[in-house]
């Protein structure tokens, strides 16, 4: 259950970068997952949601822009791979297996990745071409399936 958790968490990072380390970091300030006196403690430090939470909402803001690139050219994409990995790794140290939760978490970002470029890519042409209504309900979908996994 822990690696399809991981897989989730990097689906997210696919769909969103920053939504799944800030979903994380929420989670272990919270209590939900006991990072405490692990490698990623770090995750629950008292301003670790503030700051994860603050570069999501850039990232919310910058995809609506015109001018911002594609999720997939190699920038945007790798950071979405260290983020699933990173989350899949913090996730899948509760039950003490980060590598394979890292490696859940990069094949989920992967997932994430094109396959939110294709489902956003194929509904906006469905819309006539119209993304804001598109890009919205990806960052919504991201949203809450980042808290129903951190939540589980």
């Amino acid at each position: 259950m822990l690696y399809t958790l991981a897989l989730l968490i990097g689906i997210v990072a696919g769909l969103r970068t920053m939504t799944a380390p800030a979903a994380v970091s929420i989670a272990a300030t919270a209590g939900w997952l006991p990072l405490a006196n692990s490698w990623a403690a770090f995750m629950g430090f008292r301003f670790a949601p503030y700051m994860f939470g603050l570069l999501a909402f850039i990232e919310y803001v910058t995809d609506q822009l015109p001018n911002t690139p594609s999720r997939t050219v190699p920038q945007q994409f790798g950071a979405r791979i260290v983020s699933g990995g990173f989350c899949g790794a913090a996730m899948a140290t509760v039950d003490g297996s980060p590598f394979g939760g890292a490696v859940a978490g990069v094949i989920g970002a992967v997932i994430g990745t094109f396959g939110g470029f294709e489902f956003r890519k194929r509904l906006a042409a469905r819309l006539g071409g119209r993304d804001l209504p598109v890009a919205l309900l990806e960052d919504l979908v991201a949203i809450l399936l980042a808290f129903w996994v951190v939540s589980s």
